[in-house]
């Protein structure tokens, strides 16, 4: 019976043995190694009007092309195909990378001009490779054109795609708002942009829509929407998600299961993380990550060493974010020696890589909780990078804890030289200069930022900013990548 909307029927799998050419043909594609081979294998296709003609074999020559990652030979054969059958062109879709360089939307032109007909794998598989917003609009206009617009399959591959390249997620939300009955995937879809642009109160929000749609959520959407429970720290949906997962008896796999414990961890309830961690037949290094960062955010310092050390004995290898959550755990527990021997370990190359700003960040902070200035000053200007704000600010921080009022002068110097518009450096010097009696300095200072336009927020005072080098202060700068 014909298919209702015109299109080729399904290819079926034939149940005889291929004649002897095609059998060779695909033995040499699938056996092939080098894309230097490519070339030749085209050319006996070209050659033999019955392999030319054989969907099997052009198809597994442009998945070939694909997995060698050469797709030259692929478009060249595909340009020598009198009138290709969709599952052809779907295949050598499959050939191109996530974001190949040109856009395949030239190769959908020339296949729409030699009048084949695209199906409903055709648009998922364009979307993938597609990258740009302009031509993902593009696309979307042919979709309409061709029928496919009401098909769940295509709508959800195109607002995946619409969330991957619309920053605002404006073109995604208007797609999602017109979607009659959403499913899974396009809820999931909605909830993980939002996460991953940073707005989890939206991404909660569409979580207890979708509940009051009475969508089940699958593993994939539990994940997303902890993620979202652990950045804003709504632990009674997070706790509320692990108990429909005891319900539903899913196992914690190491996807989920990390989900939970850094949720858990990063809204305080270490001692659930912890009980989900022990419950986890697989860990990986994320786990141990999510509570040793865990533990270093609630500044107990000697459990999360403890938690490392056990990390390293069974054989997991630590990455950078793990040394990041251990020499901030280290510097809230004031463990100098400690701090400084994974520090040189790390510029050693033990782990693997060089330490990275927030290694540094972690450091001066350690050092000059402690009243290690000078160390941490000579760490700062012997940094391979320039140090930026969140550095000097640690150090200043550290100098006005122990009252070395003339490196929090240099210091806040140094940070107005970084941000010259920054207002409220020239307002901290100036409190520095008055606090030492050096009241035309001060005065200097105020009035330098006058001439430069430049205000302090309404309901400063310099008192009120003897502490404002905190704003620089965050485990969560520090961590950001590992919480």
């Amino acid at each position: 019976m014909a298919d209702p909307a015109g299109l080729p029927p399904p290819l079926r799998p034939s149940t005889a043995p291929p004649p002897p050419a095609v059998a060779r043909a695909l033995h040499a594609i699938n056996t092939c190694t080098s894309a230097s081979a490519l070339g030749p294998i085209r050319g006996g296709i070209l050659r033999d009007h019955a392999l030319l003609r054989n969907t099997t074999v052009v198809s597994a020559f442009f998945l070939a092309c694909g997995r060698l990652r050469s797709l030259d030979p692929a478009l060249a054969l595909f340009a020598s195909l009198p009138r290709p059958h969709v599952f052809v062109f779907n295949s050598l879709l499959r050939s191109l990378p996530p974001a190949p360089a040109c856009s395949p939307l030239p190769l959908f032109r020339h296949f729409l001009g030699l009048g084949v007909r695209p199906n409903r794998y055709t648009f998922p598989l364009m979307l993938t490779s597609i990258s740009s917003l302009r031509d993902l609009k593009v696309l979307h206009s042919q979709v309409a054109k061709s029928g496919f617009a009401r098909d769940l399959h295509v709508q959800n591959a195109l607002l995946a795609r619409y969330a991957a390249c619309n920053t605002d997620l404006a073109h995604a939300e208007q797609l999602f708002d017109e979607m009659p009955c959403p499913d899974v995937v396009a809820w999931t879809t909605v909830i993980t942009a939002y996460r991953n642009r940073g707005r989890s109160f939206k991404a909660l929000s569409a979580f207890r829509r979708m509940s009051a749609a009475s969508v089940a959520p699958n593993r994939v959407t539990m994940v997303s929407a902890l993620g979202a429970c652990a950045a804003h720290g709504a632990v009674d949906t997070g706790i509320w998600i692990h108990q429909y997962v005891k319900k539903q008896g899913w196992e914690l796999d190491v996807v989920l299961g990390t989900a939970l414990v850094d949720m858990y961890g990063k809204c305080g309830h270490i001692a659930e993380g912890s009980r989900v961690f022990s419950e986890m037949v697989e860990r990986n290094v994320y786990t141990w990550n999510s509570i040793i960062g865990a533990l270093a955010l609630a500044q107990d310092g000697q459990t999360a060493l403890q938690w490392f050390f056990r990390m390293e004995a069974d054989g997991v290898r630590p990455d950078a974010v793990t040394l990041i959550c251990v020499l901030c755990a280290c510097a809230h527990a004031g463990f100098v020696d400690i701090g400084r021997k994974i520090f040189y370990l790390i510029v050693q190359g033990e782990y693997g890589f060089q330490p990275g700003i927030k290694h540094f960040g972690c450091m001066v902070d350690l050092l000059s909780r402690s009243g290690h200035l000078d160390d941490a000053f000579r760490l700062v200007e012997t940094m391979p990078s320039q140090p930026n704000a969140v550095i000097w600010g640690l150090l200043l921080r550290g100098c006005k804890a122990r009252g070395d009022s003339i490196l929090s002068e240099h210091v806040t110097m140094r940070l107005v030289e970084l941000e010259p518009e920054n207002a409220s450096h020239y307002v901290l010097l100036a409190n520095l200069y008055a606090g030492t009696g050096r009241w035309l300095e001060a005065e200097e200072v105020l009035k330098w930022m006058r001439k430069k336009g430049l205000t302090k927020d309404a309901g400063w005072s310099l008192k009120m900013l003897e502490d404002s080098s905190s704003k620089y202060i965050s485990d969560e700068d520090l961590m950001e990548c590992a919480l």
